[in-house]
């Protein structure tokens, strides 16, 4: 009876206990099963993030400006390295040329894990990450190649692949493309492996885009910048090449002493123009019927007080039409030129031009200039502004106010960018030609391209005169400010010239800071009007930089009609007065103008002039017109088929030591025609 009751008893606790677990574990499975199974998750799986490779940056033709490679980052766990491994681990960490202190690290047992530095090929790496305590994570590296007055305007990444400046900053949300995700699950021993059962998706890369810059003009700039601001001592210097009928910027070069300028400072750094900005005044005036290039005024002994400052003229002129007056840059002059216009019509004039608003090119710092509104004013800012004080122009508006009257009056707004291409190739975005405002009439426009080409001819820029071309432009030699204030004999001389003169496909700013020339002059004349020659005279040398040479044929008939005396390549004398009122083309030909007209179309149809010009040796590239395709898979074959399937398939081949097979793009990422594909081979 006793053991019958002690039976039941245990029993009941039994019964007990199971109601207990059960209870406990419906409990835990039903109450608290979505806390478990998140802990559990933690401690087992891990997502990663697989980043996405950055579109590429190409210039016009389809070099590569900026592009991402698909690397891998190293980390090792010594402790699970095997020992036969050891020496394999010891080779490739060798020659990925990386430093013996961190191979030792790698190696030494007493360390638990080790993060390698750096960023490797995964071809150059590949015998490491199958070894057992080594880790592979995906990581991607920007490469650029390209000079340092482009990477100013193009920009950069740091080391976590974020963009900092540049088109990298202002475009980054169409270059930086898509993050892919994958699930990796951990075993007892700490080990690393993709979840099988966690769906993958892959990184989307960035878009590709295709800039408007052309890398022969862009070189020129850059050297010639180069040549000057060392030869002249200047503190530096910006070029600016503009095709007036596009809009699209052709080069954009910049250069500072100061070693941490990175910026593009012809988009971020705005100067008082000076007597560049004198041409607007005057087409201000035309425009609006208040002048006549033939009207005179009298600029007297050359002195002029007014509103309590004394004004001087560097040439006497005297009694002077307009066009007299922008010929020799009278500041006289065009004050009492500018005094037809009142407060509002000259602020109108200069604002309808672009003056004081950023032109919009994507780029994260552009300056909008100053130019303050007539409230504002004191009474000397009238006479200041028509000088080309009182108010500051980056060189890109200073460029693309002077289009204006290159291509009839309009005011285009500026292009960068040429095309944004998807990664299959398709191509989302395409530059249009996009009118801001018209400013002025084509015939108003014709008229003040006939004055300015009378400053190369007759006036201030002589020295940028050339031979056998056309060539209309304004010289300006403004005072520098430093901390507010106009700097003791520091100038900023700049040029803008548009090329060639009747015609003109290019607008040419060239801006230096605080030059002199080997005379000691400071004069724009003597300085930015001789580099704009220069840069010109190299263009037309070169193989492509952007000139339609059978227009250019045509200008050179021009430039021989106007001065049939003297238009021999290579002559620089002084020219005769340029009629403003009609064209020299019935003067009667002489036998040396014919000679010297053929000679000239033998030079634009040859496509170089007899001109030196002293260029780093670079190897142009083949221009890309087809698609861009995918890279061939090329694993298995033997080197001689594989390079002949990648040349076959449109692509230049490098070889390069590493696992055969194996390409940089891989095997189906999309590349342009004529792109180099590395292949890796076992030599």
């Amino acid at each position: 009876m006793i053991r019958s009751r002690r039976i039941k008893i245990v029993h009941a606790l039994l019964a007990t206990f199971a109601l207990a677990v059960i209870a406990q574990a419906a409990h835990v499975q039903l109450l608290q099963g979505h806390t478990w199974r998140a802990r559990a998750a933690r401690q087992q799986l891990s997502p990663r993030e697989m980043p996405a490779p950055r579109g590429d940056i190409l210039d016009a033709a389809g070099l590569v400006l900026a592009q991402s490679r698909e690397m891998v980052q190293l980390e090792v766990a010594p402790r699970e390295v095997r020992a036969e491994d050891r020496a394999t681990l010891r080779r490739v960490l060798t020659r990925a040329k990386l430093k013996p202190e961190w191979i030792r690290r790698a190696l030494d047992v007493h360390h638990a894990w080790v993060t390698l530095p750096g960023r490797y090929l995964t071809t150059d790496v590949a015998a490491a990450t199958r070894l057992r305590g080594v880790y592979a994570s995906a990581a991607s590296v920007r490469a650029y190649a390209m000079s340092e007055g482009t990477r100013r305007l193009v920009g950069r990444v740091d080391a976590q692949n974020h963009a900092v400046d540049g088109i990298e900053l202002a475009l980054d949300t169409v270059l930086r493309g898509t993050a892919g995700t994958a699930t990796l699950v951990r075993d007892i021993r700490g080990r690393s492996f993709e979840s099988p059962n966690a769906p993958r998706v892959a990184p989307r890369p960035g878009n590709t885009i295709v800039l408007t810059l052309n890398h022969e003009l862009q070189e020129i700039a850059e050297h010639a910048l180069a040549e000057a601001v060392t030869k002249m001592g200047a503190d530096g210097g910006d070029i600016v090449v503009l095709d007036p009928r596009e809009g699209d910027v052709l080069a954009m070069a910049s250069r500072r002493q100061d070693v941490r300028s990175t910026a593009a400072t012809a988009l971020t750094e705005p100067f008082e123009p000076g007597s560049t900005l004198k041409p607007f005044i005057a087409a201000g005036l035309l425009a609006r019927g208040k002048a006549r290039e033939t009207d005179m005024i009298n600029t007297g002994d050359g002195t002029l007080e007014l509103e309590g400052r004394v004004i001087h003229d560097d040439h006497l002129v005297g009694r002077a039409s307009l066009a007299t007056v922008l010929q020799w840059s009278s500041n006289i002059g065009i004050v009492k030129f500018a005094q037809r216009l009142t407060r509002r019509e000259e602020f109108e004039v200069l604002r309808d031009f672009g003056f004081g608003t950023a032109t919009g090119v994507p780029y994260p710092s552009e300056a909008n200039g100053v130019l303050r509104e007539p409230a504002r004013w004191s009474p000397q800012s009238p006479a200041s502004l028509a000088m080309g004080y009182e108010i500051s122009v980056t060189p890109l508006q200073l460029a693309v106010a002077y289009a204006t009257f290159a291509n009839g009056g309009e005011l285009l707004e500026p292009a960068l960018v040429r095309e944004i291409r998807a990664p299959d190739g398709s191509v989302i975005y395409r530059h249009q030609r996009r009118v801001v405002r018209r400013v002025m009439t084509p015939d108003v426009a014709t008229r003040m391209r006939k004055m300015l080409l009378n400053v190369v001819e007759n006036g201030t820029a002589l020295q940028a005169d050339l031979a056998s071309f056309l060539l209309a432009g304004k010289t300006g030699t403004p005072r520098r400010t430093v901390n507010g204030r106009y700097a003791a004999q520091q100038y900023n001389p700049n040029f803008v010239g548009l090329f060639p003169g009747d015609e003109p496909q290019y607008v040419i700013v060239v801006k230096l800071t605080n030059p002199r020339d080997e005379k000691g002059s400071f004069y724009s004349a003597a300085t930015a009007a001789p580099l704009t020659k220069t840069v010109l005279q190299a263009a037309l040398a070169a193989r492509d930089a952007a000139l339609d040479r059978h227009k250019l044929a045509s200008s050179a008939d021009a430039a021989l009609a106007l001065r049939p005396d003297s238009a021999l390549v290579g002559d620089t004398s002084p020219r005769g007065q340029l009629s403003l009122a009609g064209s020299a083309a019935a003067r009667p030909e002489t036998a040396r103008a014919d000679s010297a007209r053929r000679a000239a179309r033998e030079v634009v149809s040859a496509g170089s002039v007899p001109f030196v010009v002293s260029l780093a040796q670079h190897r142009a590239p083949a221009r890309i017109a087809e698609a861009p395709r995918a890279v061939p898979d090329v694993r298995g074959l033997s080197l001689r088929d594989a390079v002949r399937s990648l040349h076959g398939a449109g692509f230049h081949v490098r070889l390069v030591r590493g696992t055969d097979g194996a390409t940089e793009p891989a095997a189906g990422s999309v590349a342009p025609a004529g792109a180099v594909v590395r292949l890796f081979h076992d030599f």
